[in-house]
């Protein structure tokens, strides 16, 4: 079992950062070195919380290791950021990185991080998102992150199952939305500061030219 080595490395521009270093297979049987910056020196006060932050990564470098499964949901959330989330993954937009990374940081890792990977149960996690004052496609979008973040494990075969997949959630609404009247419509906007009833209109002119357009494709 290999642990690698985390250095201190300072730079002209900016705080100095920790780096991981680690040898893997290569081609042709030979070890290559790997190099990978955790973060500066700011986000990450000591050399302990560095490691910390890539225990995934060396649980992924010693997969196998015959050793019982002990990685936690945030050690797996770190290794897919590491992985899947960083700025140069051109699989991903910026928008899908933010989102993930802010479904992670909220909501996933406050409540499921110290959980380890083999006691997620799929019936906890169902009856969680139940409980969350949020909106049915939240949710639903919650479940589909961590679905996304066990399924990262297996590809990486850190772990050998999803829980999640098991897990119920609907995305649609608690309740029909109030449609309001022509009448109403009608009472509402005189009482509409003048910004915001040009802002009311402008959209529903909008609105209205695409469901036009819509109609013209089918006469």
């Amino acid at each position: 079992m290999q642990y690698g080595s985390v250095t201190r490395e300072d730079r002209k521009n900016g705080p100095a950062v920790w780096s991981y270093r680690w040898w893997e297979p290569g081609p042709n049987r030979k070890r290559v070195h790997r190099r990978l910056i955790i973060g500066s020196v700011r986000k990450f006060k000591s050399e302990s919380s560095a490691l910390k932050a890539i225990a995934g990564l060396r649980m992924e470098i010693n997969s196998k290791d015959t050793r019982p499964n002990f990685m936690t949901v945030a050690q797996l959330a770190d290794h897919y950021r590491q992985r899947e989330l960083t700025p140069d993954n051109i699989w991903k937009s910026y928008a899908t990185r933010y989102a993930y990374e802010g479904y992670l940081r909220r909501w996933i890792v406050p409540r499921w991080g110290e959980y380890s990977l083999e006691s997620l149960r799929a019936i906890e996690v169902e009856s969680w998102l139940r409980q969350l004052s949020l909106a049915p496609s939240t949710c639903a979008k919650l479940r589909g992150v961590m679905k996304v973040l066990f399924n990262h494990a297996r590809r990486y075969d850190l772990f050998d199952r999803n829980p999640v997949e098991l897990v119920l959630q609907s995305a649609k609404r608690r309740k029909v939305p109030e449609i309001l009247t022509v009448a109403e419509i009608q009472q509402l906007l005189p009482a509409i500061e003048t910004r915001e009833r040009t802002l009311v209109l402008s959209l529903d002119k909008i609105l209205s030219g695409s469901e036009n357009q819509q109609l013209a494709k089918f006469p």
